[in-house]
């Protein structure tokens, strides 16, 4: 049950968005998704010189949220809506529309330095809940591990602790371990992994460099690395899709960037940026 005063924001924020210049859209949500979202915003308004589109991240959830309080007219996330993000649109009267627009492989990225070069789901995940702490159990150096993840409003952040901390069981509470940093952006683990030798993180695979590196992963003893082919044939185990949510009640806004993104030329800017298209 909402206040009055929830009440009263959420109708601003809808006028809000009202208010905008008819050819304005808002973008906001998955830091994974936001240099795709970026990119295909510039090529939209380079076909569309009318159009503007502005774009911003902040994670899955805040993109969902905005969507919920009306001041996004499309959401990205890195991880699908859930139940009780339906639920208080149902309860607002607002219907939202999935778009899946990309894959991407969650890249588990080690310093350049370490000299570890594979490691499976279940060492993963005992790496990431605290119950293995150094490297040398993995075959690495005697050093104590450095566990870093994305913060808990990262779509990533989600998707990583259902299906490689708790190793995709549904009745499994597995948390974070004591002691893990937890980075606000895909670019801030880079840079801490980068700066760290004994450091573990993970991001979307459209974000991988070479001043890291992305380890081979495995869910049945085979490994394989992060990419665009290994998740096209559903090798790499750690492969999720990529979503845009639109407010139906902006579908007229929203839809000619969707069809955009979806197009022949928006996949070619999905595959440009390292992530796996859907046509």
């Amino acid at each position: 049950i909402f206040s009055i005063t929830m009440l009263a924001i959420i109708a601003i924020s809808f006028a809000d968005c009202k208010r905008s210049n008819n050819n304005d859209l808002n973008v906001v949500g998955s830091d994974t998704m936001v240099q795709l979202a970026q990119n295909m915003a510039a090529a939209y308004m380079k076909a569309n010189p009318e159009k503007r589109v502005a774009v911003r991240g902040g994670g899955s959830g805040t993109g969902i949220a905005a969507l919920l309080n009306g001041s996004t007219h499309i959401a990205n996330a890195s991880r699908k809506i859930k139940a009780k993000e339906l639920e208080s649109a149902r309860n607002l009267g607002i219907e939202i529309k999935e778009y899946i627009v990309g894959l991407d492989g969650v890249a588990v990225l080690i310093n350049t330095r370490n000299p570890v070069e594979k490691l499976s789901i279940d060492q993963l995940s005992d790496i990431y809940s605290g119950k293995i702490t150094n490297w040398k159990e993995l075959g690495g150096k005697d050093e104590n591990i450095v566990v870093i993840s994305r913060e808990n409003n990262s779509g990533t952040h989600v998707y990583f602790k259902e299906e490689v901390l708790r190793k995709g069981e549904k009745d499994n509470t597995t948390e974070f371990a004591k002691g893990t940093i937890y980075g606000v952006s895909s670019q801030q683990i880079i840079d801490q992994v980068k700066a760290n030798s004994n450091a573990i993180g993970y991001v979307g695979m459209g974000w991988i460099n070479d001043s890291v590196k992305a380890i081979k992963v495995s869910s049945s003893g085979t490994y394989h690395a992060p990419s665009v082919e290994n998740v096209k044939s559903d090798k790499y185990p750690i492969a999720r899709t990529l979503q845009m949510y639109v407010n139906q009640k902006f579908s007229d806004k929203a839809e000619p960037f969707i069809q955009y993104v979806l197009s022949e030329q928006g996949q070619r800017i999905v595959t440009k940026l390292g992530f796996v298209p859907v046509k």
